[in-house]
């Protein structure tokens, strides 16, 4: 079996036993990071089930998400705009998956997709969630500079020039790309109000709701500005198969709605009712790999460097 088809193998071996159940994570988690370990430190070891396990997978060697250390960032000016064209009609429904709410879209044309920066081909637009904490202290997947933001969009695009279904891109090389977005505390945000007053409809796990025409990109910030590298999914199956595009700036949203989020719960109707909360994935090692910046920053020790 070659390489390439053991990680795949043993990608999906995983999805059943890979992650770990946040009932009841602490309050204030403190999340570290090194060369050699990346670990979570917590009082209690009571996760989701989706994140029971290890907290790397063996033998990964670009996984996500990472702690972004602004001054080793490499600036590369060849890293041009990102270009994003969203249709809102291709927006098909939300729904509640048992670990976030999730907004799905139709792929199956080139209507809502990204091109440009660190992307050689168009990628489709197949869904957008988020990542939250119990506490506004921390929530987001990735760091910068070991701090934390209260929550993280990831909108999901695939690689469909090279790839003709989303299940064929999500194990391929450069198959995925993700756009993330630090959220922070602020004024209140208009268009994520739209999913907020339907957060109602899909409290419990599996349940959905239509939506109406909604375009994502009034969800990212002004400034365009990112930070890029290889990495992976941060849920099961975990593959290596993601361009990660990191906005530098983050968007604000108000308190009120970030709460919302926590209304949610991680199980179904019936159920005994969990929280739906600190559905992000521990740090993980950036190993030998790069970041680099599409902008310059004057940073002390911060290098601009061409790859």
């Amino acid at each position: 079996m070659s390489g390439r088809n053991a990680w795949k193998t043993l990608a999906f071996s995983l999805v059943e036993q890979m992650w770990a159940p946040l009932w009841s994570r602490p309050m204030r988690p403190e999340r570290w990071c090194s060369q050699q370990s990346c670990a979570q430190q917590t009082s209690t070891n009571t996760l989701h089930p989706l994140r029971t396990g290890p907290v790397s997978v063996p033998g990964g060697t670009r996984q996500s998400p990472i702690n972004i250390q602004w001054r080793d960032s490499i600036y590369d000016p060849r890293l041009k705009p990102l270009r994003v064209s969203y249709d809102a009609v291709s927006c098909l429904y939300i729904w509640n998956t048992g670990y976030l709410f999730q907004v799905e879209f139709d792929d199956v044309t080139e209507a809502s997709g990204i091109s440009g920066g660190p992307l050689e081909n168009h990628y489709r637009l197949k869904q957008f969630h988020f990542h939250w904490g119990a506490v506004n202290e921390g929530g987001s997947e990735h760091t910068v500079d070991g701090h934390a933001y209260p929550a993280e969009l990831h909108l999901v695009h695939w690689n469909s020039v090279k790839y003709q279904k989303y299940k064929e891109a999500v194990v391929g090389e450069n198959g995925l790309a993700v756009i993330g977005v630090f959220l922070k505390l602020g004024v209140h945000h208009q268009t994520l109000q739209t999913l907020v007053d339907i957060l109602p409809e899909i409290k419990h796990k599996d349940a959905r709701a239509a939506m109406g025409p909604f375009d994502p990109s009034s969800l990212l910030p002004a400034c365009r500005d990112y930070w890029t590298y290889a990495g992976s999914l941060t849920t099961p199956p975990l593959t290596e198969s993601v361009t990660w595009i990191i906005q530098k700036e983050p968007v604000e949203v108000a308190p009120s709605q970030l709460s919302a989020f926590r209304t949610l719960l991680f199980s179904a109707l019936g159920e005994e009712e969990k929280m739906m909360v600190n559905n992000y994935r521990p740090l993980q090692p950036l190993m030998n790999r790069k970041v680099w910046a599409s902008f310059q920053t004057t940073n002390e020790g911060t290098r601009s460097l061409r790859r």
